[in-house]
């Protein structure tokens, strides 16, 4: 895979401070595709010191010339679309159809919908004898994870640009290749020098000076409940602002009056998508009791079609996480019914699809974030024993409500403390905010919510 060894600094590839790099493993054969600098507290200091002088021009910039170059970045990253897809399945390990439905094409369609939103988003208002101007925050440290590559990075950066702000990027170690493909289309789109600057490097040391550096304004996080808590600190500290976007345990709550064998079938394809690896999956599977043994028997079954189908998970370190929890789920208990820790293929980092009977509410499986093709299907007694149990765990990042009448559902929607909610299977929405309550995260992303992330509020008198 082509790699740059540099960094792409105030608008042009520099070399690294140091010499250190990162090797990109493909996860379906453990082979190395290519490798990419380790940067340093040096190299942000220096993307940051490029951000920060790009910024007052960037932000009076009109936002209609910054909704075009917007519109311009789309349209880089439309002509890189099949090479950005054949990257990701390169470095996570996604199946190359995925990555071209979903890698490639849900991030341009992000990208379009700032396009638009620039242009006719309202940065004043008049309220009363007040004019409030909405003025963006200032320098913007994005890090983002591995499981969305792409989508993640164009989650944060192309509502910051949007807002007038200027970005440094820390896209996770394991899939860095995409995010300087993103760094090309960029510079292709005639986004002025030094608004958005990409450092690629380790989290503890390239993504600890972003979220650390005095001259960052606002640290946008996405990633594990445990690191959003350290950079959460540490921007408490300076008293800087943060969006952090983290862990879930969704829940997919099938109601009695329900299409029980499409609910199943689709909540199984939720929890297999991109092999498991993604924080909004419906991970429990809430079924009435008196239809649960059926629900059991189509989720095995719905899943054992996956085994030949799904990818792998992204690392070594990840997939014996996953089957420790696998290992944890048979020890506290639960009846496995599908899958198991054997690995269903001799080379990679594969997991095979899993799903677990007989779940308890407070056993571990069906409490803490898996990050794998792993489904809990639990039994609940009535719908506030469905709601308790939907309800009962640190976090609230997505989830899912199938009934027969559609009020019945947002009924029951409307009592889920969780920050999106699909009903009868609706379909995905990037203009939808999308972000957590409780533990699941700080602020929202995509959408008129997500610009609003990036601005700060003043108001004149008059």
């Amino acid at each position: 895979m082509k790699a740059h060894d540099g960094m792409y600094i105030d608008g042009a590839w520099r070399p690294a401070a140091g010499t250190d790099v990162i090797e990109v493993v493909n996860p379906v054969d453990e082979q190395v595709i290519g490798h990419v600098p380790a940067g340093t507290g040096a190299d942000v200091d220096a993307a940051v010191r490029a951000a920060r002088a790009a910024l007052p021009a960037w932000s009076a910039t009109p936002p209609a010339e910054r909704g075009a170059r917007l519109a311009a970045l789309r349209d880089a990253l439309l002509a890189r679309k099949d090479e950005i897809a054949e990257t990701v399945t390169a470095e996570l390990g996604a199946p190359l159809q995925f990555s071209q439905n979903v890698h490639a094409a849900m991030p341009i369609a992000v990208a379009g919908s700032y396009a638009e939103l620039a242009a006719t988003y309202a940065f004043e208002e008049k309220a009363g004898n007040s004019t409030v101007y909405l003025e963006p925050v200032g320098v913007v440290g994005a890090i983002t994870p591995w499981n969305y590559p792409l989508h993640q990075v164009v989650a944060k950066v192309a509502p910051a640009l949007a807002a007038g702000c200027t970005i440094v990027l820390k896209p996770a170690e394991d899939t860095p290749l995409v995010a300087q493909l993103f760094a090309e289309a960029v510079h292709e789109a005639g986004v002025p020098a030094g608004v958005f600057n990409l450092v690629t490097g380790l989290g503890p040391v390239a993504g600890q000076a972003l979220a650390e550096h005095p001259d960052v304004d606002l640290v946008s996080f996405t990633g594990s409940t445990a690191v959003g808590r350290q950079i959460g600190a540490t921007a408490g500290a300076a008293v800087k602002r943060v969006a952090l976007e983290l862990g879930g345990k969704s829940a997919n709550v099938i109601l009695p009056s329900a299409d029980l064998a499409k609910a199943v079938n689709v909540g199984v394809a939720n929890v297999m998508s991109n092999s498991g690896q993604t924080c909004s999956a419906w991970t429990r599977m809430l079924v009435h009791r008196e239809r649960y043994e059926e629900a059991v028997e189509l989720a095995a079954a719905a899943a054992a079609k996956y085994g030949p189908r799904i990818g792998p998970v992204v690392n070594a370190k990840q997939q014996a996480r996953v089957r420790g929890y696998i290992d944890k789920g048979v020890a506290e208990g639960a009846r496995l019914v599908a899958g198991g820790t054997e690995p269903p293929r001799e080379q990679g980092y594969f997991v095979s699809p899993t799903v677990f009977a007989d779940v308890t509410p407070d056993m571990t499986i069906a409490q803490e974030e898996i990050f794998g093709p792993v489904l809990a299907i639990l039994p609940y007694e009535d719908e506030e024993d469905a709601l308790r149990i939907a309800n009962g765990t640190v976090y609230g990042l997505a989830g899912a409500v199938w009934a027969g009448d559609e009020a019945e559902a947002v009924a029951f929607a409307r009592r889920m403390d969780t920050g999106q909610v699909d009903i009868n299977g609706g379909r995905f929405n990037p203009l939808a905010p999308f972000g957590g309550y409780k533990q699941s995260g700080v602020g929202r992303e995509l959408g008129a919510h997500g610009l609003a992330e990036y601005l700060q509020t003043k108001s004149l008198q008059f």
